[in-house]
């Protein structure tokens, strides 16, 4: 049974908020799907520290932007550098195929038929107003909407976008899990 996890995070603060500083960026959710058990789960802020364990248990990461965005800011949270684990950033993927980079939801709404449920943006409102089952539903949300783009540039091999004039072009990909050598990994873990 393959041990991979698809994951998404929302935070509590802008690019504008934090000066563009990574390190002053503030989780609010992250959600989560694992592969292993056939479930979402959402982790608040306060409540990490139980999904770095499962995390460094994991066959690979796979998230969308996480290289660039998600990984790093989880890195504050963290005693190790989620960026040394294995994983799978299916913008960096695209943006190697393609040289430019593509919006999820527009990779979405090609290859599966339907877009995201909302922008990042919201999300950052709704944490100001204290509406975290509403960040936990639309991170979620994200979280599957990944998992079905991985799984269908898994199962074709390909990925799709539309074009500027409205042709749907085919991007190629390689998600199949490499056969690496696994060092264990115990940050989390009481010594």
């Amino acid at each position: 049974m393959k041990k991979e996890v698809v994951l998404d995070i929302e935070t509590q603060n802008t690019f504008a908020d934090v000066e563009n500083d990574y390190s002053k960026f503030r989780i609010s959710v992250i959600g989560v799907y694992f592969y292993e058990t056939d479930s979402y789960e959402s982790f608040e802020e306060q409540e990490l520290s139980q999904l770095w364990p499962r995390l460094e248990k994991a066959d690979r990461i796979i998230g969308y932007n996480s290289i660039g965005f998600d990984l790093p800011i989880m890195n504050n949270y963290y005693a190790g550098d989620f960026l040394k684990f294995s994983n799978l950033d299916l913008l960096a993927e695209i943006k190697k195929a393609l040289g430019f980079r593509l919006k999820l939801d527009d990779v979405a709404a090609a290859c599966v038929g339907h877009r995201k449920s909302g922008h990042g943006l919201q999300a950052i409102e709704w944490w100001k107003q204290g509406e975290i089952e509403k960040i936990k539903e639309y991170c979620l949300n994200d979280v599957k909407v990944t998992k079905e783009v991985y799984e269908y540039g898994l199962k074709y091999q390909a990925l799709a976008y539309l074009d500027n004039s409205g042709e749907r072009k085919a991007i190629p990909v390689d998600f199949a899990l490499k056969q690496e050598k696994v060092v264990p990994i115990n940050l989390s873990m009481p010594f």
